[in-house]
């Protein structure tokens, strides 16, 4: 509710600007609101969600992105006709009615069980895991399961309890915080964003011409990029994460290829007079870049948009989830703002380097996921000790994890027949 009331202030002040030192100011203080619900709101989700649904759920989040993404889309380019400063204003000020929604949808949302457990609340988590998991009946066997599940998290949490940032270098939270930031970091390094900011440019180079057509072939991609998003909803927590991140990167990294194949055989590079540079790709190359970069948003929208979220939300213990993830998320914000300031320089530069550069870092992933990465679908938080208790390497402790599902499906066969 605070981020909300920031982000308002730091919105009104840019819709109101009169100078480019109030317009900056206002974007840096929306943007500390921004960056307060980007950490808060998937790991308040993660929280909440039984492990069955806990990936769709958090994916909802990624989806509410994209249809920001295209609301602001079309909104900017109906604004773009307006000859006056209002065709920027009204977008900024339009932001502030989302933030409103959400700080009063906020009264009617519950805390997090585990939080409240956290701080020795055990009653009102057991109300709170009632509403969630058994239309309130406080005495369900999965909510007493997992209320005792919880508190011993909890317990072992305060015994191991990270005080500062520094303690999150410690073995063995060090390797959780560096997959974290790691898979954040790859979320952007697909270049999705490289996509949506410059998209424009990157069809006008591909030979769309006219005023409109680029702006429109821009909300059209916005549109694939929400569609494409509605297959991780379903059955992000049926595929998994593991095999989700490794399909969507070869994905994309095929599409980068043939993009880049393409514009590099068949470009002329010309300058216009003010210094704009044109390809000059034919007619068919052009509408094949054009379908490709369709492709790529398809693959990351159903890939590595969600599980971006997903992963960092729900690996680290309760005591510490805040602070990791306010690392997680900065690690995200931070390779966001650095390839938004790159990649204008090296699309004019290199051009159809930049694609190449992309398809390298996503063949790359693949191995980084297989490797390194654990599968965590259908886990419960308190699960993730276990699971990241092994080796670093992801491919060769799946032994050990098949053992502790066994042991546990006969500690609950053993229950269920003495009942």
């Amino acid at each position: 509710m605070s981020a909300c009331v920031v982000f308002c202030l730091g919105a009104a002040i840019q819709c109101g600007a009169r100078n480019r030192a109030m317009l900056i100011v206002g974007r840096f203080v929306a943007g500390l609101g921004v960056g307060v619900l980007s950490m808060s709101v998937p790991v308040f989700q993660s929280e909440i969600a039984p492990p069955h649904i806990r990936g769709r759920l958090v994916s909802l989040q990624q989806w509410a992105i994209t249809w920001g993404i295209l609301v602001a889309f079309w909104i900017d380019y109906g604004c773009h006709f307006i000859k006056s400063d209002a065709s920027w204003r009204i977008p900024i000020g339009i932001q502030i009615v989302p933030a409103v929604i959400l700080f009063v949808s906020m009264f009617f949302m519950p805390y997090s069980p585990r939080w409240l457990v956290d701080n020795d609340r055990v009653d009102e988590a057991r109300v709170v895991l009632a509403r969630l998991r058994s239309g309130g009946n406080l005495d369900a066997s999965e909510v007493v399961e997992e209320l005792h599940e919880i508190r011993e998290a909890v317990r072992i949490d305060r015994e191991t309890a990270v005080r500062s940032y520094a303690d999150l270098l410690r073995v063995p939270i060090r390797r959780r915080v560096i997959l974290g930031v790691l898979i954040q970091a790859l979320q952007q390094l697909t270049g999705i964003n490289v996509s949506m900011y410059f998209a424009t440019s990157i069809f006008k180079q591909s030979g769309l011409n006219g005023d409109n057509a680029p702006l429109l072939a821009q909300g059209v991609n916005g549109v694939v990029n929400m569609l494409a998003t509605i297959p991780a909803i379903l059955w992000v927590d049926r595929w998994g994460r593991r095999k989700t991140l490794m399909l969507g990167s070869l994905g994309c990294g095929i599409t980068y290829f043939i993009q880049a194949v393409a514009t590099g055989a068949t470009q002329h590079k010309t300058y216009d007079e003010d210094g704009s540079l044109n390809l000059n790709i034919p007619h068919g190359p052009s509408y094949l870049i054009i379908v490709m970069m369709y492709l790529f948003v398809a693959s990351f929208a159903v890939s590595w948009g969600p599980i971006g979220w997903i992963y960092p939300s729900e690996i680290f213990p309760t005591r510490i989830r805040s602070k990791a993830n306010s690392i997680t998320t900065a690690a995200n914000w931070l390779f966001n703002f650095v390839i938004g300031l790159v990649s204008p320089i090296l699309i004019k530069k290199i051009t159809w380097g930049l694609d190449l550069i992309f398809a390298v870092i996503m063949f790359f992933s693949i191995a980084i996921i297989y490797f390194f990465y654990p599968e965590t679908k259908n886990r419960s938080l308190e699960d993730m000790e276990v699971i990241f208790s092994g080796s670093i390497w992801a491919n060769k402790d799946r032994q050990r994890i098949t053992e502790y599902d066994n042991a546990n499906q006969g500690h609950a066969d053993a229950k269920m027949a003495k009942e």
